[in-house]
């Protein structure tokens, strides 16, 4: 703990009454604290009553978005809070008790003190410096008494059963799975398991948290959470999927665009979702807004019905009207698979190299490797010689000469010194030397970048690895055909309708690029031509509206 802590420990400890029943952890971090001053303690003390989070505002301050971002310490706005806590206000159910998992300093709780004065409140949180502040709040407010902390991951709480309903409202925290131990992706998996549902352990702590709950909930509880939105799309998103369509009872889904920064240092696409345990109703309302001003109230959006969207892959489509374009555009999907690039499972391997000498050409393969091969490109990937080549062997090694097996088994036993076959991937192919690359689609296109995707006509030929998407047309389409496709993509397709994830990159998964809005084929070169029309018609107006009649232009301000 350093200073800027000790010191923020010393003004939470402050407020709290001394015969409060403090966690060990919490002891330990005020015993190390210093004393705080009493104009300081004031000063805090009436921004609390004001309305406003000091505590919370001096913990994102201390603590660097990082350190945070470690265990998913990411605090709520003001706009966000008073919108959920309004809806569960007017949700025709008074709780007997309040469950924030993630409880932070406390803003939910907070708001809900005021909302349901007669309720339990309960916060979870895993950092003791989290929950003093919480209970510093708690104490200036003035309702500790009905305050319960528990110091402990929320996957292992244990809360007694109650007769009225309990809301479950707040922010689980975002926690890749990647920093997620093996011991609690297997309670994952047993737990879903358990309430008959699948699972996948590559599921970030949010889904953890909505399985928790839905463990905990009794018919009649209800709630909302904020999360990101990446759920709604991903693999791993299925099991939140299916809970909300069985069991859980999804009411609503109200996105908000990255833009509108629902997480502070954090450029991500956020998502509430509204829930009444056991009581699901015909269809679910989906809404986007654009703004935290556009927030509140949590308002009725599209109404989707379930027959439609249970069973669906991904769900960010059904956000959006889909009438929103002209009745002559058409799904990309309609005409083309879209599938991402091979997975090689390491890179340095197979991205050809020294230890390859001797290897057969017709096994290097021109691809692309890296985004900004096609970036540079003007629309069109003419030549591949500049390209790297990567190694795509055969499953089967019989069909080579003796001389190409010697020059084969020198390398394969390389790749063994690097333990490359022992990969993830490499373990998962049905040969863990064979790459077994995409043949080569007619359109690449780029999925993660901070700008929209781009799209080339592959006129080379390359193959591709998962740095790119294929575009393979469902029936055959000539040159001209394809030409005009990706003249409409490259012009006309923005970042809207990927998935923004933290630092503002935009990723399009296979299924979001097919669903993109294109005209008809037999609209495509009408389409352009009109749209160069209006262009040439524009520009001509804005040079003619600057001129005075002698000839020369106008000053405009």
């Amino acid at each position: 703990m350093n200073a800027k802590e000790r010191e923020l420990v010393a003004l939470a400890a402050a407020f709290i009454d001394k015969a409060a029943k403090l966690h060990a952890a919490e002891r330990k971090l005020i015993s190390h604290s210093p004393k705080a001053a009493r104009s300081l303690v004031a000063k805090t003390r009436k921004a609390i009553l004001a309305g406003n989070d000091p505590l919370g505002e001096l913990f994102c301050q201390v603590r660097s978005p990082e350190l945070r971002r470690d265990i998913g310490a990411i605090y709520t706005p003001a706009p966000i809070v008073d919108a959920m806590l309004t809806w569960a206000s007017g949700a025709h159910v008074t709780p007997d008790r309040v469950v924030d998992p993630g409880a932070g300093s406390g803003r939910f709780l907070i708001s809900a003190a005021h909302c349901f004065p007669m309720a339990e409140l309960i916060g979870v949180d895993v950092d003791p410096l989290a929950t003093l502040l919480l209970r510093a709040n708690a104490a200036v407010l003035g309702f500790a008494d009905r305050l319960g902390v528990h110091l402990v991951d929320y996957r292992a709480l244990e809360l007694p059963t109650i007769e009225g309903p309990t809301l479950y409202i707040g922010n689980p925290p975002y926690v890749r799975h990647h920093d997620i131990g093996v011991e609690w992706k297997t309670w994952f998996a047993a737990t879903a398991a358990r309430l008959k549902f699948t699972a996948s352990k590559l599921a970030g702590l949010h889904i953890h948290f909505f399985l928790k709950t839905r463990d905990l909930a009794k018919p009649g509880d209800f709630g909302a959470f904020i999360t990101a939105a990446e759920w709604l799309d991903v693999n791993y998103g299925s099991l939140l999927r299916n809970m909300l369509a069985d069991g859980l009872g999804g009411s609503a889904v109200h996105i908000i665009n990255a833009k509108a920064q629902p997480f502070d240092n954090a450029m991500t696409t956020g998502a509430i979702t509204c829930f009444h345990v056991g009581n699901r109703t015909n269809a679910i309302s989906m809404r986007e807004v654009n703004s935290l001003d556009e927030l509140a109230p949590l308002s009725p959006g599209r109404q989707v019905a379930w027959k439609d969207i249970a069973h669906a892959r991904r769900w960010s489509g059904f956000v959006r009207e889909q009438s929103t374009a002209p009745a002559e555009f058409i799904e990309l999907g309609e005409l083309f698979r879209v599938h991402r690039g091979q997975v090689t499972g390491s890179n340095a391997t197979w991205i050809e190299n020294e230890a390859m000498h001797g290897i057969p050409d017709r096994y290097l393969r021109p691809a692309i490797t890296r985004a900004r091969e096609l970036i540079a490109t003007d629309g069109t990937l003419r030549d591949a010689t500049q390209l790297r080549r990567v190694l795509d062997l055969p499953t089967d090694l019989d069909e080579l000469t003796p001389a190409e097996r010697r020059a084969v088994e020198r390398f394969l036993t390389w790749a063994r010194g690097h333990r490359v076959d022992k990969g993830y991937v490499a373990n998962n192919r049905k040969a863990w030397w064979s790459v077994q690359l995409r043949k080569p689609p007619p359109i690449f296109s780029t999925y993660m970048a901070r700008s929209a995707p781009t799209f080339v006509t592959n006129l080379a030929q390359a193959s591709y690895i998962n740095i790119a998407h294929g575009l393979y047309p469902r029936d055959p389409l000539t040159r001209a055909q394809l030409d005009a496709v990706v003249t409409h993509l490259r012009h006309y397709v923005t970042t809207e309708g990927g998935r923004i994830y933290a630092g503002g990159l935009v990723k399009f998964e296979p299924g979001e690029l097919e669903r993109l809005r294109i005209p008809a084929l037999d609209r495509l070169h009408g389409y352009h031509t009109d749209s160069q029309d209006r262009r040439t018609n524009e520009l001509e107006a804005r040079a003619t509206s600057g001129r005075r009649k002698d000839g020369t232009r106008s000053i405009q301000r």
